[in-house]
């Protein structure tokens, strides 16, 4: 599980530059329709545009997001609704973050501290959720797992052997050009530190600079660079390639590591019944870096209006935070288990920002999946980024065997879009399928909660599942008669109907929404609401 950093995309082509140079009944509005009418932006999008795109209306603001501002301006207004809770499956979630502690579930059945399982969930001092991987969090991905053991009989060993292969000298390749390109910024940011004789030198005063020094002038073409990917200055480029520097060690050193020795529960990660003494109650981050699970709970829940940070999709919710999703390849018992957590304690909605090409105890979590559709729990899962068809490829977790029939009909999976209405309207990494995705939403450059406080951008259909827990949480709120085989449905076909052609998959195919998804549309929360609302009255 991993955020799909932005300088993954650009990396080869800044090399090749520089080293070339050397509920209630109301009345609702009209859904939005003929989208394809609207007019593409133009203007590059304002710094409040760029944080709130997500929210913000095609056809008002020519920016292909969710219709939320429009959604609460226009139908929910002052309506609360119903409080619903909102499982988190992911990696650890910052619960004293200034945007997330006050819409934190507590369970009022435990005595907080007391060492004692109060309310006999098989759980001791679980208040705001619980944390499957005890204090682990390195782990290999799945394939190397299988490898690590050693059973070439195993299924799929060939296949596993040649992946971890190819990936582990694509990583290698990654390191170099990552470790040359820092080289470049920081070479960069000396040499122009050096002519202003000032470190806060601005892009305006970059621009102005003529020259013949080759020296000076490739610094210049760095800079240029750097501005023209929306980083703002040398010094946050060096950062983020930093940051994408420790991830690629990491994949390295732990997650293709056959060698690493990673959890460290206890437990029998082959055994769904051994669970005395596994995990505990504390489902907070271990670590600095360790901040996927923060950022998708603030796109689904980050407290509304409240003058800080930014503004979650949901108002009324109350998120339960559930660390299963380690800085590897989840284990299948943990993510069965979590979902069956998450259904036992009054979840309405599950969000799922992880996945994994290989998953031996598959079937665990599709049992889970149903079981949790017994309790009338949507699940809410990210496609994947590996730009791939995954009705062909594999692709866990799924409500399905391939493209046979679904277990239940509480699961739907989520492709990415970009902020650019058009032919690059859906994000280059984000998966897709005619079966096996059901919509798109929001994905790219989504603004959200960071550990510690903090905020930032990140991308990934990670970003564009909670998007979309989010509306599902809305609907559920204000139209709490509906179950979540009917909310799937209102997601799925009030969604705005995209017909034109737009570049997907590494071949840069040129498909239809229809042809790469079930519904063929974007989620759209003013529509859904209306929909919800007419299906609620029906009732």
């Amino acid at each position: 599980m991993k955020y799909l950093f932005k300088h993954f995309l650009y990396i080869v082509f800044l090399s090749a530059i520089l080293f070339g140079c050397g509920a209630t009944s109301v009345v609702l509005s009209t859904p939005i329709e003929n989208i394809d009418t609207s007019p593409i932006k133009e203007v590059e999008l304002s710094e409040s545009q760029k944080n709130t795109w997500s929210h913000l209306d095609l056809i008002q603001d020519t920016i292909p997001g969710m219709s939320v501002d429009k959604a609460y301006s226009d139908i929910i207004k002052n309506r609360k609704g119903k409080t619903v809770i909102v499982a988190v499956i992911d990696s650890g979630t910052d619960i004293d973050h200034e945007d997330l502690n006050d819409v934190l579930w507590t369970n009022k059945k435990e005595v907080p501290n007391n060492g004692k399982d109060d309310d006999n969930n098989g759980y001791i001092d679980d208040i705001h959720g619980w944390n499957f991987l005890g204090d682990g969090y390195d782990e290999q991905l799945e394939y190397v797992r299988l490898l690590a053991a050693g059973d070439k009989s195993a299924p799929r060993y060939a296949e596993a052997e040649a992946l971890y292969n190819t990936e582990y000298q694509k990583y290698l390749g990654y390191k170099t050009n990552y470790e040359q390109t820092l080289q470049l910024i920081t070479v960069a940011d000396d040499v122009l530190t050096k002519h202003f004789r000032k470190t806060n030198y601005t892009k305006k005063e970059i621009i102005a600079i003529k020259t013949e020094d080759e020296k000076l002038g490739q610094a210049v073409q760095v800079a240029q660079f750097v501005y023209a990917n929306d980083l703002e200055s040398i010094a946050s480029a060096k950062k983020e390639f930093e940051e994408g520097l420790e991830s690629i060690n990491d994949r390295l050193n732990a997650n293709l590591n056959k060698n690493l020795k990673g959890r460290t529960t206890g437990d029998n990660p082959n055994d769904l019944n051994d669970k005395v003494g596994y995990g505990n109650n504390n489902p907070r981050p271990i670590k600095d870096s360790e901040n996927h699970g923060t950022h998708v709970t603030g796109i689904i829940a980050a407290e509304r209006n409240n003058n800080t940070g930014m503004n979650g999709v949901a108002n009324n919710v109350q998120i339960m935070a559930i660390r299963a999703v380690p800085n590897g390849d989840e284990y299948d018992k943990d993510i069965a288990l979590a979902i069956r957590y998450a259904a036992d304690n009054g979840a309405k909605v599950i969000n799922g920002s992880f996945g994994k090409s290989f998953s031996p105890n598959s079937q665990w979590v599709r049992d889970a999946i149903k079981y949790a559709a017994e309790k009338d729990v949507l699940f809410v899962h990210a496609a994947g980024n590996d730009s791939e068809d995954i009705d062909v490829a594999p692709n866990f977790p799924n409500d399905a065997v391939g493209v046979g029939p679904e277990v239940s009909d509480n699961v739907i999976t989520v492709g990415s879009l970009t902020n650019k209405y058009g032919s690059t309207l859906v994000s280059d990494f984000s998966n897709f399928g005619k079966v096996n995705v059901d919509v798109f939403a929001p994905g790219s450059d989504i603004y959200s909660t960071m550990p510690g406080n903090k905020y930032k951008m990140n991308s990934g259909t990670s970003m564009a599942s909670p998007n979309v827990a989010g509306v599902a949480a809305l609907v559920r709120s204000q139209y709490p008669s509906l179950t979540a085989s009917q909310v799937k449905k209102v997601l799925m076909d009030s969604g705005l109907p995209i017909k034109t052609k737009v570049t997907i998959g590494k071949d840069k195919q040129l498909k239809t929404l229809n042809e790469i998804s079930t519904s063929g549309r974007i989620v759209n929360a003013y529509n859904a609401l209306i929909l919800a609302s007419q299906m609620a009255n029906f009732k």
